[in-house]
C-alpha cells in the first residue's frame, strides 16, 4: 500500500530536518513516502511556552503546501500546535511526544522522560495529564542542554544524557527511557543497548502510527473537539490564517 506521510520540524533549522528524516525514513515502510519540512517563518529552536506560540503560523503554513499527504507527523516533542493541525484536516495527525508515550505504556510499566532544558519538563508534564498517562510516568526530567546543540552532540552532553538514565533506573526504577527531544532521535538504539531497557523516541514512533493509521483509513473526528473552524474574520496580518 503507497502511503505518503509528511513530517514537519516546527523550527526553522534545516538540520535538525535532516536528522528527523533520516530516522525516519529508517523506520518507515518500504512502500512509505517521507516528506520532512520546516517552515520558513518562526523560532530556529523550540524551548518553552513562548517559542511554541510562534512556531504555530509556519506550521499551518506547510500543512497546506503539503495537503496530498496522508499523514502528518509534528516532529517537536511539545506536539506543538497538534490540536490546531487536527482542527483544520480529516487526515491523521500525530505528535511525536504524544506517540513515544504510548508505545512506551505498551512494554513497560512506567517510564522516565529526559528531555533538554528544565522550561520544557511543565509543558511535557501537561501534555502527560492530558493524554491520561501521567501515572505512568515516574519522573520527567532536564539534561540542561539546549535544542541546536544536539545537532553534534559533544561527549560531554552525551554523558549527561548516559548519567540521567543511570540516575533514574537506580532511584526512580524507571523501566523505560523515553527522549524527550527530536534532536536525540539517532541516538535511542545505542542508550538501548548500552543501558539494557528500552530507550524510546518519538519520531520512529509516530512514523510507524501513522502508517498503521493510514493502512486502517482512520481519519480524525471533525464532531465536537476537532471540528473545522468557524468561517470568521481575522485582522491584520493574520488575515491569510483565516478559516
Amino acid at each position: 500500500m503507497k502511503r505518503k506521510i509528511c513530517i514537519i520540524n516546527p523550527n526553522t533549522t534545516k538540520a535538525m530536518t535532516h536528522k528527523i528524516d533520516l530516522t525516519a525514513k529508517k523506520f518507515a515502510n518500504k512502500d512509505t513516502e517521507i516528506i520532512s519540512v520546516e517552515p520558513n517563518i518562526g523560532p530556529e529552536s523550540i524551548e518553552g511556552f513562548y517559542d511554541e506560540a510562534f512556531c504555530i503560523p509556519g506550521l499551518i503554513e506547510e500543512i497546506k503546501k503539503n495537503d496530498d499527504a496522508d499523514a502528518y507527523i509534528i516532529a517537536c516533542f511539545d506536539d506543538t500546535g497538534l490540536e490546531v493541525v487536527r482542527s483544520i484536516t480529516e487526515k491523521p495527525v500525530l505528535g511525536i511526544g504524544e506517540a513515544a508515550y504510548h508505545i512506551a505504556s505498551m512494554v513497560a510499566g512506567n517510564f522516565t522522560v529526559i528531555t533538554t532544558l528544565s522550561r520544557s519538563i511543565r509543558p511535557l508534564t501537561h501534555n502527560l495529564k492530558k493524554y491520561g498517562l501521567f501515572e505512568n510516568c515516574v519522573k520527567v526530567t532536564a539534561i540542561d542542554v539546549p535544542v541546536l546543540d544536539l545537532e553534534n552532540i559533544s561527549e560531554k552532553n552525551l554523558n549527561k544524557l548516559g548519567t540521567g538514565i543511570k540516575h533514574t533506573i537506580k532511584n526512580d526504577n524507571a523501566e523505560a527511557i523515553i527522549l524527550g527531544c527530536a534532536g536525540m532521535a539517532d541516538l535511542a538504539k545505542n542508550l538501548e543497548i548500552k543501558h539494557k531497557l528500552p530507550v524510546i523516541e518519538g519520531v520512529s514512533s509516530a512514523v510507524v502510527l501513522a502508517e498503521s493509521l493510514v493502512k486502517l483509513k482512520i481519519k480524525t473526528s471533525k464532531v465536537g473537539s476537532y471540528a473545522l473552524p468557524r468561517n470568521k474574520r481575522y485582522m491584520g496580518y493574520l488575515n491569510k490564517f483565516k478559516p
